[in-house]
């Protein structure tokens, strides 16, 4: 609630006191809010939590990497998207479907096999 309303530090001190360990998740929620509200510093400090926790989903270096494009900040990006070249991690294409004449289409980013 507080990463929506733009109060991102009080939320950082949220998560950072609770009386558990925050997961990958609940550090996705800020890192989300980061991106919307445009608070760089936070998000790779936030990144770099959800790195620790789940080194291997992708979600914390997509999100990182399209707050850096954002802000046409290309070398930072690059950095990330070799990150996680270099750590062999994989983001899943986007997908799609949708309903034609009662025939079902998918549609997969990067895809040219549909005609």
């Amino acid at each position: 609630v507080f990463g929506r309303a733009g109060r991102l530090e009080e939320a950082e001190d949220f998560v950072q006191k609770m009386p558990f360990q925050p997961s990958a998740v609940v550090w996705g929620a800020l890192l989300s809010a980061c991106r919307i509200h445009r608070h760089m510093k936070l998000a790779r400090q936030t990144a770099q939590y959800m790195v620790e926790l789940e080194p291997w989903d992708a979600a914390a270096y997509v999100l990182l990497s399209n707050i850096y494009a954002a802000d046409n900040r290309w070398d930072d990006r690059a950095k990330v998207r070799k990150m996680m070249d270099d750590r062999c991690v994989n983001k899943q294409p986007g997908c799609t479907w949708i309903e034609v004449n009662n025939q079902l289409h998918s549609f997969i980013a990067e895809d040219t096999s549909h005609p």
